[in-house]
C-alpha cells in the first residue's frame, strides 16, 4: 500500500484524526492584517519612525534649506517602511503557518511557522473563555487554562493573550467572525460538560466468595 511521506495531518490542522464521534464544528486562521495591527504593533511602529522624521526635519530646518531638510528625514522613513514591511511578513507567515480547530470536545491550536506546535485544550481544563472583539468583527478568545497545564508565553507567541505572562492564555488571535466563534465555543463547552461520565469500576464484595470444587480441593 502506497504511503505519502509528507502527509502529516489527516486532517488539516490535527495531528491525527477525530475520535470516532468527535465532530469539527470549525476550523480558520487568523487575519494576517489583523495580525500586524494588533500582534505587531504596526501602527505604534508607524508612528515610532513618523515622530522620528519629523524630529529629524525640525531639528535641521534651521540650518538647512527645506528640500535638504526633507532629505534629512527621508532614512526615518525608508527604515521605518523596511521594519514595518517585515513585521507585516511575520504576521502573514504566522497567519498562513496557524489553524485553529473548534470541535465539540476541545479546542485545538495547530501554531508555530518554523516550530510546529499543536496545543490540545479540552473544554473540562478550560475554566473561562474571554472575547475582544473589535468594530470590524474580527476578535481574539483568550483561553483560561486550569489544572497543571503550562504553557510558555514566548513558545506561544503571539497566539497568546498580550501581557499576561505569569499564567499564559493561549488564544485565538485575529480571527474573523470572532463572536460567532465565541458563541460556538460556549455552547460546545457547556453540552461537554453537562454531559455525565460513566466510570466502569471493578465489583468489590465484603466477603469472599469461594468455590465449594475449590475447596474440596483444598480439604484433601
Amino acid at each position: 500500500m502506497s504511503h505519502d511521506d509528507f502527509q502529516i495531518e489527516p486532517v488539516e490542522g490535527l495531528p491525527e484524526a477525530p475520535p470516532q464521534g468527535e465532530q469539527i464544528l470549525w476550523q480558520g486562521r487568523p487575519d494576517w492584517w489583523a495580525l500586524s495591527l494588533c500582534a505587531m504593533n504596526l501602527k505604534w511602529v508607524v508612528g515610532y519612525f513618523g515622530v522620528l522624521a519629523i524630529w529629524r526635519y525640525v531639528a535641521v530646518m534651521g540650518v538647512m534649506a527645506p528640500g535638504q531638510a526633507v532629505g534629512a528625514a527621508v532614512p526615518f522613513l525608508v527604515l521605518g517602511g523596511v521594519v514595518c514591511g517585515m513585521l507585516m511578513l511575520v504576521a502573514y507567515v504566522q497567519a498562513r503557518a496557524t489553524v485553529y480547530t473548534v470541535t465539540d470536545a476541545r479546542v485545538v491550536m495547530r501554531i508555530g511557522a518554523a516550530l510546529t506546535l499543536t496545543l490540545n485544550l479540552p473544554y473540562t481544563k478550560i475554566g473561562n473563555a474571554m472575547l475582544d472583539l473589535r468594530k470590524n468583527g474580527s476578535g481574539t478568545i483568550a483561553l483560561d487554562t486550569m489544572g497543571d497545564t503550562q504553557l510558555g508565553y514566548l513558545v506561544c507567541w503571539p497566539h497568546v493573550r498580550p501581557w499576561h505572562m505569569k499564567q499564559t492564555q493561549p488564544a485565538l488571535r485575529c480571527i474573523p467572525n470572532a463572536q460567532a466563534v465565541a458563541t460556538l465555543i460556549a455552547e460546545a463547552a457547556e453540552a461537554r460538560i453537562a454531559q455525565p461520565k460513566v466510570t466502569r469500576v471493578a465489583p468489590q464484595h465484603d466477603t469472599p466468595v469461594q468455590s465449594p470444587g475449590l475447596a474440596g480441593v483444598a480439604a484433601e
